[in-house]
């Protein structure tokens, strides 16, 4: 592998992007390109492919899941006669955080003098919201309901949807902060959302990865 050249042996452009990336923030990628300045640029940018081709199926994936959940919610307060909407219901035993991030999402939603359709203060709340819905915090509470949300799953074990959910999460913030992905276990994360995805309905999974590009993506990684 050749050595880095000389700061002024580098490609005008090359040198232009590498100062507007920040040295720091390329550094990861000079380190596993041997110093190699134009390999880790070709690495950095198949690192924002990558991100793009993850965030689309992520997207889809968190729409699906907060929908099913949602759904169990709703039938939750219907099966207990309860006519207030179950993110409004004191009687629902929500964490002080999920309280604060409901009390946001309505912030964000609301419009004056306006009512807020229910739809926009769901689609307020965070992917970390629904993902901590699915800890062990509610297995006694939450969980006996919102394990109909995964009808395919291959048991009901809140564990088997919250341990891909949590590592989906995890992933997901980090390509949201443009962080590195490009030397995580990538197979594995499309394998999560496939998994929940098809938790909740093989169609759902099998419509995901048809359009997914990830694995194009992958298999175009720079040498």
């Amino acid at each position: 592998m050749p050595s880095t050249p000389p700061s002024d042996l580098q490609p005008p452009a090359s040198k232009a992007v590498i100062e507007l990336i920040s040295p720091d923030r390329l550094n990861p990628y000079l380190t596993a390109c041997g110093g190699d300045p134009e390999a880790a640029l070709a690495l950095y940018r198949w690192n924002g492919d990558l991100a793009a081709a993850f965030f689309e199926s992520l997207g889809h994936l968190e729409i699906m899941l907060r929908n099913a959940l949602d759904a169990r919610l709703v039938q939750r307060q219907q099966g207990r006669n309860r006519t207030a909407e179950w993110y409004d219901d004191p009687s629902v035993r929500l964490s002080p955080k999920a309280r604060a991030d409901i009390a946001e999402a309505h912030r964000r939603a609301r419009r004056d003098g306006v009512t807020t359709p229910r739809g926009k203060i769901i689609a307020e709340l965070s992917f970390g919201f629904w993902r901590f819905l699915l800890v062990r915090q509610y297995r006694s509470t939450l969980w006996p309901d919102l394990a109909g949300a995964f009808p395919h799953a291959p048991n009901r074990a809140i564990t088997t949807v919250e341990d891909p959910v949590k590592r989906l999460h995890k992933f997901r913030n980090r390509i949201a902060h443009h962080e590195g992905i490009w030397h995580l276990p990538l197979a594995a994360r499309r394998d999560d959302i496939q998994a929940v995805l098809g938790f909740i309905a093989p169609a759902a999974a099998t419509w995901v990865a048809e359009a997914s590009r990830i694995d194009d993506v992958l298999a175009r990684r720079p040498v």
